[in-house]
């Protein structure tokens, strides 16, 4: 009796919430994946990259990629010589910078405690190439 048009119609929203809600949780329930086998579940990851839903052929052989850095590190752990440089990028806040090899192009990082010489940008140098944690770096690094 003492109830107002706003008051019924609040309830009425609650009830048609509650309705919703039991009915998107009876549907989860209805979709679920769970009682699902292993098989059915799995994804498997093809040669390119993408999702397939078939094992990969065990038969197959595939070519292993090898990154320019693995792969040179060998050549480079044979052929121990001096390489020669110039310092194209050098910052003496920090300490670090990068040398040009004059041979093969590269840009090699070197460290101000790797050198004997105060370094500076356009400088020729001579270095040796060692593998750090990140890459290759320059070691031994001489003016010359």
């Amino acid at each position: 009796m003492g109830e107002t048009w706003n008051k019924r119609e609040r309830e009425q929203k609650k009830r048609n919430a509650k309705k919703q809600k039991a009915e998107r949780k009876l549907e989860r329930k209805e979709n679920t994946d769970k009682g699902k086998s292993l098989d059915e579940m799995m994804a498997y990851v093809d040669e390119n990259g993408n999702l397939s839903e078939t094992p990969p052929d065990k038969n197959v052989k595939r070519s292993q990629y090898i990154p320019p850095t693995v792969a040179n590190s060998n050549e480079l752990n044979q052929v121990e010589k001096t390489r020669i440089g110039v310092v194209t990028f050098f910052d003496t806040g920090k300490g670090y910078g990068f040398i040009k090899d004059s041979e093969t192009g590269e840009s090699i990082f070197v460290h101000v405690n790797s050198s004997s010489v105060q370094l500076s940008e356009n400088l020729k140098v001579s270095f040796e190439i060692q593998k750090g944690p990140r890459g290759f770096a320059a070691a031994n690094v001489q003016q010359g």
